[in-house]
């Protein structure tokens, strides 16, 4: 069980203070006092490991089994001893362009917070220390837990949202670049990211509407004066949400833009052919004729019957290729 718990802590009045080392005992103390509650962090525990944790805090069996089995939607849950809450934390990798997303499960309840860890995509230990180093914040318990790790997850979401949009600002313009860049490469690459930000929306849109609930009055176990902060962090939500439909909506354009100029591409490349077949087609149909050798062909009897043939070549081929280079087929 010791290795899955990352760090278990009683605070009172703001303050981490020593307490017993097994979490049964540092709950029994923290609800003895009154004025304090227990933090157990946990980080992907086993069904038998999380059996102990949810008969000891009294959790709701659904609730245990989507914090067991991971990948949910971010989601409010309220049940009569606890408020279950997941959020889904993300990673983004600049260098490969890959966007990598976590789970978080909160349950807040009587002097108490579980919080379960899936993935490597979530800031508990910075929030933590930064709590701690806040105890006028901290003083509030469960709910200032519950909104200092929101606030951490929709901070990050907007850090993210801002190097998404650089990244698909330098793709733009390779694919406007007069160079070019390998056609097949670039349609991957801007698909890619199109499955990127799909991912990043699975994060932050079924958000929205917990953040709304807590923004709200009369959720329990969440402090009735705390609607003010979860309002601002439901704002910065707003405004993530808003830049990923914005780079949703860009990379869409995008892919179009790319495509319509491969379609250009090639039809110039086209025309180009068409060009050249077209000079080619000439000399070669007006050698097919004098190739025939009929008895009435003007080779037979004159001196300057095949230079005349020739040099009607020549003119067919540079008239066309002056008529091709001036409507740009060339």
């Amino acid at each position: 069980m010791r290795a899955v718990i990352v760090d278990c802590a009683i605070y009172r009045d703001g303050r981490r203070t020593k307490g017993p080392d097994d979490f049964s005992d540092a709950l029994d103390e923290a609800r003895a006092t009154g004025d304090a509650f227990l933090w157990l962090g946990l980080h992907e525990p086993g069904e038998a490991e999380f059996a102990l944790v949810s008969e000891e805090f009294g959790l709701h069996p659904l609730a245990v089994e989507d914090a067991l089995k991971a990948h949910q939607r971010p989601k409010l849950e309220v049940y009569d001893d606890s408020l279950f809450m997941v959020l889904k934390p993300i990673v983004y990798d600049d260098a490969q362009d890959l966007i990598t997303s976590g789970e978080l499960m909160l349950f807040v309840g009587d002097s108490f917070v579980v919080s379960v860890r899936h993935g490597e995509g979530a800031p508990l230990a910075a929030v933590r220390k930064r709590l701690e180093d806040q105890p006028d914040v901290l003083k509030h318990g469960p709910t200032a837990v519950l909104y200092a790790v929101c606030d951490a997850v929709v901070d990050h979401y907007t850090e993210v949202a801002g190097e998404l949009h650089l990244d698909l600002e330098a793709l733009e313009e390779e694919v406007f670049d007069p160079a070019g860049t390998d056609t097949k490469t670039l349609a991957a690459r801007i698909y890619n990211f199109k499955r990127q930000i799909l991912e990043f929306r699975r994060a932050t849109v079924p958000l929205a509407l917990p953040m709304s609930r807590l923004a709200g009055a009369g959720v329990p176990f969440v402090h009735e004066h705390s609607q003010l902060f979860f309002r601002d962090v439901n704002d910065h939500l707003t405004r993530a949400n808003e830049g990923v439909e914005g780079l949703d909506r860009l990379c869409s354009d995008i892919l179009a833009a790319h495509l319509a100029q491969t379609g250009v591409r090639q039809n110039d490349d086209m025309r180009k052919i068409s060009a050249w077949a077209a000079m080619a087609a000439v000399p070669t149909m007006i050698a097919g004729v004098y190739g025939m050798n009929f008895d009435f062909m003007p080779e037979l009897h004159h001196v300057w019957g095949y230079p005349s043939a020739v040099i009607l070549m020549v003119l067919a081929v540079v008239g066309l290729y002056r008529l091709f280079k001036r409507r740009g087929w060339l």
